[in-house]
């Protein structure tokens, strides 16, 4: 499986990969070639986190368009 998904803010390829010890999600952010895997158990934890806290997360001045 490997889709792009995409809005005006953000172009993401995801695949599943089955390299590691489990199938996980590699997402890949197409304008960067960043590259994160995304296990069964941080998967889960997206769906149980509460709004406020994804909200957090969706900020990209957080940690994006910052200097390490």
């Amino acid at each position: 499986m490997e889709e792009v998904i995409s809005s005006e803010f953000a172009f993401v390829r995801v695949d599943v990969d089955n390299e590691g010890n489990g199938p996980r999600l590699r997402l890949t952010d197409l304008k960067t070639g960043r590259v994160r895997f995304l296990d069964a158990l941080e998967l889960e934890t997206l769906v149980w986190l509460p709004d406020r806290h994804l909200q957090q997360l969706l900020d990209p001045s957080a940690h994006r368009w910052r200097e390490d």
